[in-house]
């Protein structure tokens, strides 16, 4: 059987963005992507809320490489992330380069220094470091190097962090890889699609990892981050029940398949912890396991 073929900057490259009501935080991500120094080919923009000033937007930024493509559905962002990926496949781009509305590539020369690692390091997938928005030295989220979690972009070893990736936030991911991995799952809708893509990529076999010379800045999402068991581990207690129950929700049908068994075990461990101990709170800690038990049912429906 042929190996899957790595990243190839000499390939086609189109960017795919996921957008929904939220036209003046586009502008900024459109902006840095447009600008590159290593131009994409196509610049598709998923609207989940089908409005008029988003696709004037786009094709005013993008001109004859824009895509629109809106949705009277709100597919989310797994559906949505599916919906462009699958387009840009259509369309024959041998690399998907992808975005959302609310972070952005933190200069114009982020795409080049991912060709650049993928193309050292032989890779199939590979993403940038996702940095505070506000404060760039700073994560946007947790990352784990080694056994240790880090929250500050100097506080991390070397030039690349293998078998890690952020995958919606600045992923750069190769056509050969999607035909091992699919496109997202759009039953998770919001929370976890990340996550659970993140499985099926590691699963594959297929090499992918973080360029720390390059970032994506975001909105920052540590604080829903709980540090527990003196800082060796962390609970995710996101700010509102909406996103508690999909995160949630989605959580128990992801350490329900393949690869995630040993997770299963650090789940109950942790939230154990943290609900009963650290809270003290055994109502929440039942609520959890509810969701959790309604997604191993791969129960989806939505509240």
């Amino acid at each position: 059987m042929a190996e899957t073929p790595t990243l190839d900057p000499s390939g086609t490259t189109a960017a795919v963005i996921v957008t929904h009501k939220r036209v003046e935080l586009l502008r900024n991500s459109l902006e840095q992507v447009v600008n590159q120094t290593h131009p994409v080919d196509w610049v598709i923009v998923v609207d989940n809320g089908c409005e008029d000033e988003v696709r004037e937007l786009v094709e005013k930024l993008a001109g004859e490489r824009a895509v629109y493509l809106p949705s009277r559905t709100n597919l989310g962002g797994a559906g949505g992330f599916a919906y462009g990926f699958l387009h840009a496949l259509a369309l024959g781009a041998d690399a998907i380069w992808c975005a959302d509305d609310d972070g952005r590539p933190a200069d114009h020369g982020v795409l080049e220094e991912l060709y650049r690692v993928a193309g050292r390091e032989g890779l199939h997938e590979v993403s940038p470091v996702v940095a505070n928005i506000d404060d760039p030295q700073r994560l946007a989220f947790p990352l784990r190097q080694g056994v240790v979690w880090r929250r500050r972009r100097d506080e991390l070893e070397g030039d690349f962090l293998p078998g890690i990736a952020s995958l919606f936030n600045g992923a750069l991911i190769s056509a050969a890889a999607m035909e091992r991995i699919g496109v997202p799952d759009y039953r998770l809708f919001i929370r976890g699609d990340e996550v659970e893509y993140h499985r099926r990529l590691k699963q594959s076999g297929l090499k992918f990892g973080t360029a720390l010379t390059t970032a994506y800045v975001h909105p920052d999402g540590s604080g829903e981050f709980h540090p527990i068991l003196g800082g060796k581990a962390h609970a995710q207690f996101p700010d509102n029940e909406t996103k508690r129950f999909f995160t949630y929700r989605n959580r128990g049908y992801i350490i329900n398949q393949r690869g995630m068994k040993q997770m299963k075990l650090q789940e109950v461990v942790r939230f154990g912890w943290f609900f009963l101990i650290q809270r003290k709170n055994p109502q929440e800690f039942r609520n959890w396991l509810s969701l959790l038990r309604r997604g191993a049912r791969e129960d989806f429906r939505r509240p």
